[in-house]
């Protein structure tokens, strides 16, 4: 079943290179979505796809890189958007 959720990821999350490697992450697992950083220190995603491709990516964002120490993982159901891609956003 196809599905979106949101996902807020907080601890030290930025400058530590979680957008891109939660890019590549998505997109191995065949999501759609965006993720960007947050003012707050905070990084932001969404993404779609198949549950157990998401469930894994949620999984992935628990650990993120190397250098990030992830304290909280938020996640939300959502209504579908229809992403073609999965990008990070400034």
């Amino acid at each position: 079943m196809q599905k979106h959720i949101s996902i807020v990821v907080s601890g030290r999350v930025q400058g530590v290179y979680y957008r891109v490697s939660a890019q590549e992450a998505g997109e191995k697992l065949g999501l759609k979505g965006f993720v960007r950083n947050l003012p707050d220190g905070s990084v932001y995603i969404e993404a779609e796809g198949d549950e157990k491709a998401l469930s894994e990516f949620v999984a992935w964002c628990e650990k993120g890189p190397v250098r990030a120490r992830v304290t909280d993982v938020d996640v939300q159901d959502g209504t579908w958007q229809g992403f073609t891609d999965f990008v990070v956003k400034r």
